[in-house]
């Protein structure tokens, strides 16, 4: 008998632990869910100005091991050119460009989300010549001498270089001059390229690219007075499927060893 009444007492006891154990999960909130269990993609596609493919693609393997478990895909173009794609409904999840006016002209169709774009870098721009050359340039005023045929620059409407460039003749009202002597390159690295192999006699690229390369000299870096600023933008596009982790992206841009890579290709930290 003894025997049965303990027997009733702990299944009794079994059963008020359960019920407890019951209300107490009923009670509490669910557990919030962790970044890794949300639905967004595991790759972030980013479209960048191509005068920041290799500060990046050195950046890339930073980011994925810093603990998020995504990777990033880069589509490298000229500025104007990934604009139109963007428009045109080219998957991205963000856009760096190498001129605010590209970037404006996105903000104004509504293709950026709101409250997300800001000044990432900064550059200079510079003349160059091929590093054989003769011509012992030191000043952007020199290009309207007779023996200099090919001036290599990026076509003005689409990179944001060539636009720097064209700004900064006017401005020393020498444009007229040497306008027939334009080559146009349909991005800064292949204007860069032309002037490498020769095909140019001189040419305008940020100095993070001119620095970058063996094959050319700088002859001279141009007053930050004869043209517009020269100021990357970074902004998250509307049509991203992956908003958080773009913003982790970005943060992860200003973090200290991507400011590193960055200041060691040449570029500045922008302030704003």
């Amino acid at each position: 008998m003894a025997r049965h009444k303990s027997l009733r007492s702990f299944v009794w006891s079994f059963a008020a632990t359960i019920a407890l154990i019951a209300c107490t999960q009923a009670a509490s909130p669910p557990l919030a869910p962790s970044p890794q269990s949300q639905s967004e993609p595991s790759t972030l596609l980013i479209a960048a100005a191509a005068s920041l493919q290799k500060p990046l693609q050195e950046i890339a393997p930073l980011y994925e091991k810093a603990g998020n478990n995504r990777k990033a895909n880069y589509n490298f173009a000229s500025s104007g050119s990934l604009q139109q794609q963007i428009e045109q409904g080219a998957p991205a999840d963000l856009f760096i460009s190498a001129s605010n006016k590209q970037m404006e002209a996105l903000q104004q169709k509504k293709l950026i989300l709101d409250g997300t774009r800001q000044a990432l870098l900064t550059n200079r721009l510079a003349l160059i010549t091929p590093k054989s050359s003769t011509l012992k340039l030191t000043d952007f005023s020199q290009l309207t001498r007779p023996e200099i045929q090919r001036i290599s620059v990026g076509e003005p409407r689409s990179v944001p270089a060539g636009q720097y460039a064209a700004e900064v003749f006017k401005k020393m009202g020498i444009l007229d001059q040497i306008e027939s002597k334009f080559v146009f390159g349909g991005n800064v690295k292949s204007v860069l390229a032309s002037v490498e192999t020769g095909d140019a006699d001189a040419g305008v690229v940020y100095i993070t690219d001119a620095k970058d390369s063996d094959k050319v000299s700088i002859s001279a870096i141009a007053n930050d007075q004869l043209h517009s600023p020269i100021v990357y933008p970074i902004a998250i596009l509307k049509s991203s499927k992956a908003v958080e982790a773009s913003k982790q992206y970005i943060e992860f841009l200003q973090s200290k060893p991507a400011r590193e890579i960055f200041e060691k290709y040449d570029f500045g930290i922008s302030k704003s």
